[in-house]
């Protein structure tokens, strides 16, 4: 049986999202976070994942994720990759075959996508540069290195560990949600995501 751990390195949500500022309020803002992430964290116990955990150290992503069933392991906040290099430590040190790296700012995702195959899948932004998501099998074939340009080079990552790697369109996931044109994909996407539509309705 594949056991997998799906890991969501989370800021606090009084740093996260700066770029929606010049479109929405603080307290929208932060209302808004917290909506995408508990979306998130609802369409992940409805995979095949066998257990959630959430890196973070704010105190509101915490209760957020205990609300939902998740886990939660504190970080120091040195940023994304360090957070999910902790989340992978975990998969490796309680016998995980695959580790599911995912974002708390996809609030569509479709929890039907997100139930591929054993591999190391690499899952890019609807620019198609950046990266949303990492399946990585087994959890340390390849170190994670989010950021500008991050698609091809978990690519070339993967090529290096000689670990056969694929590239997989995913409508819900390529859709992260970090400016106000975000804002306005995310409503022409779909019906999913109901409480970041709420919130965006009270906006």
């Amino acid at each position: 049986m594949i056991r997998t751990l799906a890991v969501l390195p989370v800021k606090g949500f009084s740093r996260a999202k700066q770029r929606l500022r010049r479109g929405l309020s603080d307290p929208a803002r932060e209302a808004l976070v917290e909506a995408m992430l508990a979306d998130v964290l609802s369409a992940l116990r409805l995979t095949a994942v066998d257990r959630v955990l959430v890196v973070t150290a704010g105190e509101a992503p915490r209760r957020i994720a205990r609300a939902h069933g998740a886990e939660v392991l504190g970080d120091d906040e040195a940023g994304h990759n360090a957070a999910a290099g902790l989340g992978i430590g975990v998969a490796l040190s309680e016998g995980f075959d695959r580790a599911l790296l995912v974002p708390g700012d996809c609030p569509a995702l479709d929890p039907a996508e997100v139930d591929e195959p054993p591999s190391a899948l690499v899952v890019p932004d609807r620019h198609g540069t950046g990266t949303n998501a990492l399946l990585l099998s087994p959890p340390d074939s390849m170190s994670p290195s989010f950021g500008p340009g991050s698609c091809q080079r978990h690519v070339e990552l993967a090529q290096a560990r000689h670990t056969a790697v694929q590239v997989v369109n995913l409508t819900s996931l390529g859709l992260d949600v970090d400016t106000p044109e975000d804002l306005e994909a995310l409503a022409r996407l779909s019906t999913r995501a109901q409480r970041t539509h709420d919130v965006l309705a009270r906006c």
